[in-house]
C-alpha cells in the first residue's frame, strides 16, 4: 500500500481528500482539510528525526546533552548560558559538540529513546501512529 493510500485509511477519508503538503523533515506531507500529516516508513522517520534534532540542537535540555555526550556536567550553567543568550545561533556550535564526542546518530537515538520521535516530527500533539508499514505525524 502507498503512502497516501495508507494515510486515507488512517484518518478513514477518501484519497481526493489528501492535497500534496510538499514535505516534513524529508518525510512525505499531505494535507487534509486545515490538518497536516507526514508520513513515513520507519527507516525515512529515522533519518526526518535525525534532521529535525540536527536543526534544533540548540533547544535541548543542557543536563541531556552532558550526559549524551558524556561530558562533565560542571559546564552545565555555562552551556545554558549561551542557549538562553544565542538561541538558534547556538546550534552549530552544539552540534559541534555533538559530533565531537557520542556523534549525531548516537545523540538522536538517545533523545528518541528518552522522547519517541513523535515528540521530535509531530508538532500537533507529540504522538506517532502507524498504519500498516508507515508512520504518520500529524505536524499542525
Amino acid at each position: 500500500m502507498e503512502k497516501k493510500e495508507s494515510l486515507a485509511k488512517f484518518l478513514e477519508c477518501e484519497l481526493e481528500d489528501l492535497d500534496e503538503a510538499g514535505d516534513f523533515c524529508g518525510l512525505e506531507a499531505y494535507s487534509n482539510g486545515s490538518e497536516e500529516y507526514a508520513i513515513g516508513t520507519d527507516e525515512e522517520a529515522d533519518e526526518a528525526c535525525q534532521e529535525y534534532i540536527k536543526n534544533s540542537a540548540w533547544a535541548f535540555n543542557s543536563d541531556f546533552i552532558l550526559a549524551s555526550c558524556g561530558l562533565d556536567f560542571s559546564g552545565e550553567e555555562s552551556l545554558k548560558q549561551m542557549q538562553e543568550n544565542s538561541s538558534e545561533g547556538a546550534n552549530d556550535f552544539i552540534l559541534s559538540l555533538i559530533e565531537k564526542t557520542c556523534g549525531l546518530e548516537e545523540f538522536t537515538n538517545d533523545a528518541i529513546a528518552a522522547d519517541g520521535r513523535g515528540h521530535f516530527l509531530s508538532g500537533y500533539d507529540g504522538t506517532e501512529e502507524t498504519e500498516g508499514e508507515f508512520f504518520i505525524y500529524r505536524t499542525n
